[in-house]
Parts: C-alpha cells; structure tokens; sequence
C-alpha cells in the first residue's frame, strides 16, 4: 500500500516541542506543495493543530522520506525529535487516521473540533493537487466512519472541550466568575468556545482583538462585546481578569514585561491567562509573576482526567467500530486495483451485446414491447453467466497478487490482453461513482 505517516501530538511530546514543528494555516498550502513535489510522494495531507502536527503520504513504490521532509522544511536536526515520533505504516496508518478524525486520539475523547479540522485540512490539500485519487478515498472514508462513531455511540455526549476544560481552570482560580471581565486576543472558533462557555459561568463583559479588525468586530458582536485594535492590545489587556489568546503568531505576544505592567495598573489583583496556542503566545516565565496565572494547552490534560472514565466504555464502542471499518478498507484496496478491469470487461461485453440487438432488430424489424424486454433479458442474462467466472478469477488473482503470486498476476494481465481492455477510462469513471455519495459528507459541518 505504502502509506506512510508520521507525527508528534500531545501525548508525544511537550508543548514546546510542538511548537517548533507547528504549520500555520497560511503556511499550509506551500508545505503541502513542497512536500508533494518531493520525488517520493505521489500524495500527501498535513494537519497541524494545537495537539498534534502529521504527515500522511503515499507513494506506489517506496516509503516516503517524511523524516526527511521535517528535517528539510523546519531547518532542524531530526535526531533531536525521534523521541517524540512516531510513525504509522499502510494499515496502522490507516486505523491511525480513522482514530484521529473520529476523535478517539483527542486529548479530550470525543471532542467535536477535530474532525472540522481534518477537513479543513483536506479542502486546502484537494485544492493544491496535494490529495486526488488514493489519499482521497482514505480520508473521504475516514470522514463517514467519524459520522458512524458519532451516530452510533455516545462518545460525544455532554460534550467536553478545550474551552470548557478552560473554563473549569477559570473557576478554580477566582471561586466565581460573576462579572469578570474576558479579552480574546485572536478570533478563531476555539476562542469563541472558551468564551461561550465563560459567558455561560457568569462573566461580564467581553473585548475582542484580532489582527483583521474586522474580524474583531464580527466576534464581539456575538456577545455584544467591544473590539479592539490590535495595536492597543497592551494598553488595555490589563482591564481583563481572563485573557484567552489563540493567534497563531509565529513568536509570544505577551511577555514577562506586559505582566510586570498589567500587575502594577491592576494593583496585583489576579489575571488569568488560558494559552491554546501553538506556537504558544504567552511566556511562560509570566508565571513567576506574583498574582498571574498562565495554562498552555498542556496543563489542561490534568483537567481532563476527570472526564475520561465516564467516555471509556463509549469510546471502546468506537474502537470497535473503527477495527470493522479498517477491515472494510483494507480489503477493498486489495481488489481496488482490479475493479478497473473488471468494469472495463463489463463495458466490452455490454457493447458487443447491445451490437448484437441491433443486428437482430435490424432483420426482424419492429419488436413489440414484450419481445424488447424478452431479448433484452436473454441477452443480459447469457452476458451475467459468461462474466460469473472470469470476474470471480480476477477478483481471486487480485486477492492472490497482494500476496505475491505470480501466477495471479499472470491471470489478470491475460485478460487485459484478451480483451484489449482500455483502463484509464474505466478507473476515471470508477473512482467518481463509488466516491461521489462519500463527498457529500465533507461539505456536512
């Protein structure tokens, strides 16, 4: 199959280390370009969150070079980070994948945001070229089993997140937070969450800063909040008790200065800092400031230990899903490359026969409507009887090939060559009919 996947995510490796790999969402695109061009990948697909960075690529006749590719692209001594990664090959990395958008691999079981976030993550890589045949049938499938997860267990219930875990931290420190006051630096949808969730508890009021003050505007409204320009962050963050900062800057944004002077205008009453992003935002020596409190994305994992034995027998549900789906595709990839074949024989055959009616109503003239469905089910069924056999043969040899059985192999080009069967065609317009209904579930939120 030569799938070949590799990664760090929460469990691997810290939030520092993370961040040295992390891919923004406007860098996305130019990294999948670099890494498709590369001559040992026909396709690939990176995601990049706050959790987790992965590479996925495929290649027909090598192992992509992915280490390689990370050492290149991130200018960085790979052997520094063999520790934190791991790497998944053909089927593992297929389960591997299926887990992930499924939710199963979360730091937080059956949050919702992950899945949205692989799919982003396809869209930008369908629309570079990056994913079109192999990996889009992979991930298309890993799509509607996530659906089924959800459907059918209730992993997702009373859902638990991120920004809700957050919110729990926020209770901790202030007891209350009856009329504290938020700043959202960064108006992604994980902001938007913890401030939903902070609203919910009680919080007063709400001030949004974004780089796009528009975008700024568009948040606040939600909450009837104040926007911010982004250059007059610093002096007015310290009127917030809650800052949430997700900006996806490549460097901090608040450093141990911009505590030391918050403290001093809020007269050391306690400020709240919730990091969840990677690249982190915030300097963690900010912590050393008496009366700030700072959580990076990795210090909300204490919280959600809490969570885990009420998903546990709901996500064991899941796993088993997962295993039965997994099973599915792998033995639909080892006849995938014959379907070609046989839909091409298929077609062969149906022309001869439709050839051969016209024949026929050419000599006998006009047939009423029962003569036409008599010939016609004669006609298709002598056609069936005639394919049983050789479509069963190829189905077989195919199965028999991915073992390497020359003979099998043997099997499947002797009837290529019999029938001068044209497969280019017949693989086109196989992919766009069995993968046309699956589609649909990407443009579903």
């Amino acid at each position: 199959m030569k799938y070949c996947l590799i990664g760090i995510n929460h469990r691997t490796a810290p939030v520092e280390v993370r961040e040295q790999l992390a891919i923004s969402v406007s860098d996305l695109a130019s990294a999948l370009r670099q890494l498709a061009g590369r001559p040992d990948v026909d396709e690939c697909f990176i995601i990049s969150t706050c959790n987790r960075v992965e590479l996925l690529a495929r290649s027909p006749e090598i192992a992509p070079d992915l280490r390689g590719f990370i050492a290149d692209y991130f200018n960085i001594e790979i052997a520094g980070l063999q520790q934190h990664l791991y790497e998944r090959r053909d089927k593992d990395a297929i389960r591997h994948v299926f887990r992930v958008a499924s939710s199963l691999d979360s730091m937080i079981v059956g949050e919702p945001q992950i899945l949205g976030q692989v799919k982003e993550s396809y869209a930008v890589a369908r629309s570079v070229g990056a994913v079109h045949s192999h990996l889009d049938v992979l991930l298309t499938r890993a799509f509607a089993t996530a659906k089924r997860v959800r459907t059918e267990t209730s992993v997702g219930s009373s859902a638990v997140s991120v920004a809700s875990v957050a919110v729990d931290l926020a209770k901790k420190i202030f007891g209350s937070l009856q009329g504290k006051q938020v700043y959202l630096v960064g108006a992604g949808k994980m902001s938007e969450l913890a401030a939903r969730h902070l609203m919910a508890h009680g919080a007063a009021a709400i001030f949004v800063a974004n780089r796009t003050h528009d975008r700024a505007l568009q948040l606040a409204a939600k909450f009837n909040g104040r926007a911010i320009r982004f250059e007059q962050l610093y002096e007015t963050a310290a009127d917030a008790d809650i800052v949430i900062t997700s900006t996806g800057a490549p460097h901090q944004i608040f450093r141990r200065e911009h505590a030391e002077m918050f403290m001093q205008r809020r007269k050391n009453k306690p400020m709240f800092f919730i990091d969840i992003a990677v690249p982190r935002d915030v300097d963690p020596t900010i912590n050393e400031v008496s009366g700030i409190f700072v959580y990076d994305i990795d210090d909300l994992q204490s919280v959600v230990q809490s969570h885990v034995a009420d998903r546990q027998r709901e996500a064991q549900r899941a796993e088993a899903i997962i295993d039965v789906e997994v099973e599915r595709f792998v033995n639909r990839l080892d006849t995938l490359d014959i379907v070609p074949t046989i839909v091409s024989l298929q077609d062969h055959l149906e022309t001869i026969r439709q050839a051969e009616i016209d024949k026929v109503r050419g000599r006998l003239g006009k047939l009423t409507p029962e003569q036409e469905l008599a010939v016609e089910s004669m006609s298709r069924g002598i056609v069936n009887k005639i394919l049983h056999t050789p479509i069963t043969t190829l189905k077989t040899a195919a199965r028999d090939a991915k073992q390497k059985d020359p003979e099998a192999t043997t099997i499947i080009e002797l009837v290529r060559k019999l029938f001068n069967l044209n497969l280019s065609r017949a693989a086109d317009d196989q992919h766009e009919r069995e993968h046309a209904e699956e589609k649909k579930e990407i443009l579903k939120p």
